[in-house]
């Protein structure tokens, strides 16, 4: 699950918010929205509730496609990217391999949307 920070202190608007979430497709994951694709809005969370205001956004990019011009970023910490199917999803959840509150939370979020299943028979 990609994530980032918008590049300004700016209050940020929409069109920002969803620009961030595009470069951070691309830069994280060598994908961008496909012709006709769509970011679409999933709400926001709170990254520390009690401690900061600091919130993320969540969205689903549909439908993607491999990046042309994919580099990446200077100093990026990620290695590889690739693709979970929902059982692969559940199984590592369970057995604690997934443990970052960013993913769960999109996992949560994409359940409660109806865009996964997270019920181990279907």
């Amino acid at each position: 699950m990609p994530g980032g920070q918008i590049e300004d202190t700016r209050e940020p608007d929409e069109n920002r918010i969803k620009e961030t979430a595009q470069r951070e497709l691309h830069e994280e994951t060598g994908y961008e929205l496909a012709s006709g694709g769509e970011l679409v809005p999933l709400g926001y969370y709170f990254s520390s509730p009690g401690f900061t205001d600091e919130h993320g956004y969540f969205f689903l990019a549909r439908y993607v496609e491999p990046s042309a011009e994919h580099k990446r970023e200077e100093g990026e910490g990620i290695l590889e990217c690739r693709a979970f199917s929902a059982a692969q999803l559940r199984r590592m959840i369970a057995e604690n391999e997934i443990r970052d509150a960013n993913t769960l939370s999109m996992c949560a979020r994409l359940a409660a949307y109806g865009f996964l299943s997270l019920n181990p028979q279907g």
